[in-house]
């Protein structure tokens, strides 16, 4: 019965698309429309990906999983680049990082209980993710200095940082893509989709979740207001949280159906993609759709960041999931998410 209520939720991508370009609908209900319309495309890159998982294994699903998911947020990104935003910018890829290393992978873990995870694999996209926070802190600490962060001069800076890090992003990506390819002989179930059909789906869900998420960023700014929330919570907590929905949901179901390997591989690899191609992407096409962005950030996302990375890594390290280390995780999340409504 869940089943076929998330499938025919999906038409509710249509009616977004149509109530917001076609009727000119207020904010307030765009963005309550686009939120639901979120969750059965959540859902369906979850099972698209999980299919494609029993060709390739959990290690190059997660892979797969994170890089459909992760593109709406390059591309809200660079649609908040192009609006003048920047601060919204660098805070929803701060509360990118953040949230899907300790709310998807805590929330994963809560769903799959006792699992096994790679923790080999694990700890090499976390320290990836937390070297990125280290590079990403020298145009930072500039703008710590004095100044505005907007300056020119920091994002001169801030274009060879970007790419070391999509160099470091490529490396990694091949070191960790052999080391499944090596470790993981998979057979699919006879009820799997072809691998082509997986894909296909992953791609027309991932394009609907963009057009989707776009539509409930240009109606948050409204949203904001009417709730009485500042900018920066804004992007660090909502519009991190909407540009990802599709790994939250996709890992969240796949944990449930008891394949936590998967479902971590998809939270971390996610988190790692942000930080090391996600960020310094936006950065390089800046300049295309906008303003050149300096990847200067505030130094409690430096600090949350990096204490999300390694809070996680020590989680991981053992190799096991439990279903209490994914409350512990998800309560840091709240104790984070307090700090930046404070900050």
């Amino acid at each position: 019965m869940a089943r076929r209520i998330l499938w025919g939720s999906l038409v509710l991508t249509p009616v977004a698309i149509v109530a917001r370009f076609v009727f000119h609908l207020d904010e307030t209900t765009l963005f309550v429309l686009a939120a639901v319309a979120l969750v059965p495309l959540a859902w369906l890159i979850g099972e698209a990906t999980e299919h494609a998982a029993e060709h390739t294994g959990p290690g190059v699903g997660g892979f797969l999983n994170a890089s459909f998911g992760n593109a709406p947020e390059l591309i809200i990104a660079l649609f908040a680049v192009a609006g003048a935003l920047p601060g919204v910018v660098r805070g929803s890829l701060t509360g990118s990082v953040v949230s899907n290393i300790l709310l998807v992978l805590g929330a994963a873990m809560i769903a799959g209980g006792d699992g096994d995870v790679d923790a080999r694999s694990l700890r090499w996209q976390l320290f990836a993710v937390f070297g990125a926070v280290a590079v990403l802190t020298i145009p930072s600490a500039f703008a710590w200095s004095g100044g505005s962060n907007e300056r020119h001069s920091l994002f001169i800076l801030s274009i060879p940082i970007s790419a070391v890090l999509l160099f470091a992003y490529l490396a990694i990506t091949w070191q960790n893509l052999r080391i499944h390819r090596a470790a993981e002989r998979v057979e699919p179930a006879a009820h799997a989709w072809s691998l082509k059909r997986s894909l296909a789906v992953l791609a027309t869900a991932t394009a609907a979740t963009a057009m989707v998420s776009e539509i409930l960023v240009h109606s948050l700014d409204q949203f904001g207001k009417a709730v009485g929330l500042n900018e920066f919570f804004i992007a660090v907590v909502i519009v991190a949280i909407v540009g990802n929905a599709a790994e939250h949901g996709g890992a969240v179901v796949i944990a449930r159906r008891g394949n936590t390997t998967l479902a971590t591989e998809i939270a971390i690899t996610s988190s790692m993609q942000v930080a090391v191609f996600v960020a310094p992407a936006v950065c390089l096409l800046s300049w295309i759709v906008g303003r050149g962005l300096p990847l200067s950030f505030r130094v409690i996302e430096i600090v949350t960041m990096a204490a999300a990375a390694l809070f996680a890594a020590f989680v991981v390290a053992d190799g096991k999931s439990r279903r209490w280390e994914g409350f512990l995780l998800v309560g840091v999340y709240g104790a984070v998410v307090i700090s930046y409504l404070l900050a």
